[in-house]
């Protein structure tokens, strides 16, 4: 299961990665989390949260884990089982994934339109312009200024 919560939307990239550094411990974890350490242990075990890991092995949780943990006990407060709150989670990763997705989809067609868009205009340019032996490419350089007229190009 992934690590984001979802509460880092909005974040640059350099943010998000602040967000997932594994840095407090266990006890601090719990602490920030107002959790007993082994309720973290049997949340991990379930796959409900993934610290990183020290090279001692020690569990190491982010701040998007701590929130992620928050938002578990949120849940679990009002009144939502485990498997409830495993089934939701995996609910908001799959809707991230989704937004993410349509985000990217977007750009593309905002780039599809452009090119479509640039694609209209030097049609219509060069129905406009004379040709005289030249090529479309050397109409629109010479319209454009971009090159000669010269037809020996």
């Amino acid at each position: 299961m992934s690590r984001s919560d979802g509460a880092s939307e909005g974040c640059d990239a350099h943010g998000a990665r602040d967000r997932d550094k594994p840095l407090y411990m266990i006890s601090v974890a719990a602490e920030l989390t107002g959790m007993h350490p082994q309720t973290l242990r049997v949340y991990e075990q379930k796959g409900l949260v993934t610290p990183g890991r020290s090279r001692g092995n020690t569990r190491l949780y982010s701040q998007a884990d701590v929130d992620r943990l928050n938002l578990i006990s949120k849940l679990t407060d009002e009144g939502i089982n485990l498997a409830g709150v495993v089934r939701i989670m995996d609910m908001r990763e799959r809707a991230r994934e989704k937004d993410e997705e349509i985000d990217r989809l977007h750009a593309r067609v905002r780039e599809l339109e452009d090119e479509i868009h640039e694609y209209h205009m030097r049609e219509k340019i060069t129905a406009l312009a004379r040709y005289d032996g030249q090529s479309p490419e050397q109409v629109m350089r010479g319209l454009l200024g971009n090159g000669s007229n010269d037809p020996a190009e």
